[in-house]
C-alpha cells in the first residue's frame, strides 16, 4: 500500500525560495539500517528522500571493515533482509566481501542509487521549530527535511584507547576498521591491542606472515567453536529454485538463536553448559597450561560479547606469538612498555579496541528543540523510546538506537522491526494530517525505567566491563528479551505516546 504524503508543493524535492533543497525524509548512512529504510520507502511509493553517505560507496561497517578474515558471526541465512533473501551465500557464516556485495546489489535491485549523496557527512542537523523541519549541513551543501532518520549505526566510529605516547609512535599505526592494505606485515614485529571480535578473526590470518606478534590482552573473551563450512553449489541452486526452502532454514536458525536469550536474560544458570563447551574448546586447542590460564575467562559467559573461532587459539600457540596480559604503561616511538617495566620493540601497532557505541559521535551534531544537543541530553546515558525516538527531538528517528542491540541473534531482525514502526508513523502522519511527532517525556522515562529494571539480573550486569555499558555502568546498548517481543511492540506506531502537531494551513488558505 502506498503512503500518500501531503506537502507544500513549492518545496517538494526541489529548492526552497532561499535556494536550499528540501526533502520529505533525510536518511543518514548506507548500512543495513539506512538502505533498509530507503528500500521500504521506495516500496511504499515514497520517493521524496535522500540518503546521506560520508564515504564514496555504500555498505557501512561492511564497507569499512576489510581486515583479513573479516566475516559475520551470525549465520548467513539470518543476516539479510527478509524481503531480499540471498540464495548465493557461499558459507554458513558470510565473509565481508559477500555481505558488502549483497548490500550493493540491494541498492541496484531496488533503485536506491539516485537517492544517495556521497561525500555528504552529517556535520550538523538542527531542528527549526518555526519552520517545523530539520536544517542539515553536509560538505555537499545545506538541505532541509521534514523527517531525519539516523541510520549510521553504533559500529561506525573506531575507538582509539587513551594510551600515553600512542600519538608519538613512529612506526605504522592503524585501527582494524581502517586496515592499511598498503602496509606489508611480512617479517614485521606487530603488536595487536585488543582481543575482541575483530582481533580473533585477523590474528590467525596475519600470524604466519609476521616476524613476531605480541597480543596485548586486557580481558580474555569466551570463545565457542565457529563450525563454519561451505554451502554447496547444489544447495545454493535449490535455494534459487525454491526460496521457501531457504525461508524454512532461516526460520529454524532464528528459532535456535532465539533460545540463546533464555540464558542471557531469563535463566543465566543455563549458560553453565555453554561455558563447559567453551572451556573444552580452549583445552583441546591450547596444551600449554600457562597460556591456557591467560586465555581462560574469569567472568560469566555472555557478560561480554561471545565470540566464535576455530583458528584463534591455535594461532596463539605458534612460536612467533606472545600473549601479554600486563597493562600497557606507555607507547614509545619504537616500542611498548607494560606496567611490569618490560619494553617490547614493535614496528606496527594494530588497534582492535572496537567502536564508540555508548557515546555515538553523531549525537554531538544533532540539535533538537531549543538547540539542545543530543549528546547533552544523553550526558547521563543514552535513552530513547523503543530505541527509536527521543523527547525534545521532533521528527527524529534512530535506527539501532539505545537498548536495541543484541547478544544472541541478527540485528537485521531488529532493524526491520524499527522500519515497520517508522513507516507506520509516516502513514499515520499522512492520514491524519500530522506535521510533527515527538515522544512524550513521561512515555520515554517509563519505557527506560522498564528497560533498566529488566536488565537487572541479566548476565550482562554480572560484573565484567564491556562495551555494552556506558560510563555510568548502565547498559544502554542491549535489548533485554526476545526479539519477537520487540517486534510485537513496534508492529504499530502508538500515537498516544507522542505529542502530535497538525499540519499548518498554507498561507492565504480560507479559514
Amino acid at each position: 500500500m502506498s503512503i500518500q504524503v501531503e506537502r507544500d508543493t513549492t518545496t517538494t524535492g526541489a529548492a526552497t525560495g532561499a535556494g536550499v533543497e528540501h526533502v520529505r525524509i533525510a536518511i543518514v548512512g548506507t548500512g543495513f539500517s539506512g538502505l533498509g529504510l530507503a528500500i521500504r520507502l521506495k516500496q511504499r511509493g515514497i520517493a521524496d528522500f535522500v540518503v546521506l553517505e560520508r564515504a564514496s560507496d555504500v555498505g557501512g561497517t561492511w564497507r569499512d571493515n576489510t581486515y583479513p578474515g573479516c566475516a559475520c558471526d551470525v549465520p548467513s541465512h539470518l543476516y539479510s533482509f527478509s524481503f531480499a533473501l540471498n540464495p548465493d551465500w557461499t558459507r554458513t557464516f558470510s565473509p565481508q566481501p559477500e555481505i558488502w556485495a549483497y548490500l550493493r546489489d540491494c541498492v541496484d535491485r531496488y533503485g536506491i542509487g539516485p537517492h544517495i549523496r556521497y561525500g555528504a557527512e552529517l556535520l550538523d542537523a538542527t531542528w527549526d521549530d518555526g519552520a517545523r523541519r530539520w536544517r542539515i549541513t553536509t560538505p555537499q551543501g545545506p538541505l532541509t527535511a521534514d523527517v531525519l532518520a539516523l541510520g549510521n549505526g553504533p559500529l561506525s566510529e573506531p575507538s582509539i584507547p587513551a594510551i600515553p605516547g600512542l600519538d608519538g609512535f613512529e612506526g605504522t599505526l592503524f585501527h582494524s576498521a581502517r586496515w592499511r592494505h598498503d602496509h606489508d606485515l611480512a617479517g614485521k614485529r606487530v603488536a595487536v591491542i585488543g582481543t575482541g571480535a575483530s582481533a580473533i578473526q585477523f590474528v590467525p590470518r596475519i600470524q604466519p606472515a609476521v616476524g613476531h606478534l605480541t597480543l596485548f590482552q586486557r580481558t580474555p573473551p569466551w570463545i565457542l567453536p565457529r563450525l563454519d563450512r561451505p554451502i554447496s553449489d547444489r544447495r545454493r541452486a535449490l535455494y534459487r529454485r525454491l526460496p521457501a526452502v531457504q525461508r524454512l532454514v532461516r526460520g529454524l536458525i532464528y528459532t535456535q538463536r532465539e533460545i540463546g536469550a533464555l540464558g542471557l536474560v531469563y535463566r543465566p544458570a543455563m549458560l553453565a553448559r555453554v561455558e563447559k563447551l567453551a572451556r573444552k574448546h580452549l583445552e583441546a586447542q591450547v596444551a600449554d597450561p600457562d597460556l591456557r590460564k591467560k586465555l581462560a575467562p574469569s567472568y560469566r559467559l555472555g557478560c561480554k560479547r561471545i565470540l566464535l573461532a576455530d583458528d584463534f587459539y591455535p594461532a596463539l600457540t605458534r612460536p612467533n606469538v606472545e600473549v601479554v596480559t600486563d597493562r600497557i604503561r606507555e607507547v614509545r616511538p619504537h616500542s611498548i612498555v607494560t606496567e611490569d617495566g618490560t619494553e617490547r620493540a614493535v614496528d606496527t601497532i594494530i588497534v582492535a579496541t572496537g567502536f564508540h557505541v555508548t557515546d555515538m559521535p553523531a549525537a554531538r551534531c544533532v540539535r533538537g528543540r531549543g538547540g539542545q544537543l543530543l549528546a547533552d541530553t544523553w550526558r547521563d546515558g543514552a535513552q530513547a523510546y523503543l530505541g527509536a525516538t527521543v523527547a525534545g527531538f521532533p521528527n527524529l528517528f534512530l535506527l539501532i538506537g539505545p537498548n536495541t542491540g543484541l547478544g544472541h541473534t541478527s540485528m537485521v531482525y531488529m532493524i526491520e522491526s524499527q522500519l515497520a514502526y517508522i513507516l507506520d508513523c509516516l502513514q499515520m502522519m499522512a492520514r491524519r494530517g500530522v506535521e510533527t511527532v515527538e515522544v512524550r517525556p513521561e512515555a520515554q522515562a517509563t519505557y527506560n525505567d522498564e528497560m533498566q529494571r529488566r536488565l537487572r539480573g541479566t548476565v550482562w550486569l554480572s560484573g565484567c566491563a564491556s562495551w555494552y555499558l556506558d560510563a555510568h555502568g548502565r547498559n544502554s546498548t542491549l535489548w533485554p528479551g526476545f526479539t519477537f517481543a520487540y517486534r510485537r511492540r513496534t508492529r504499530r506506531f502508538d500515537p498516544a505516546s507522542y505529542a502530535l502537531t497538525p499540519r499548518m494551513a498554507p498561507v492565504g488558505a480560507a479559514g
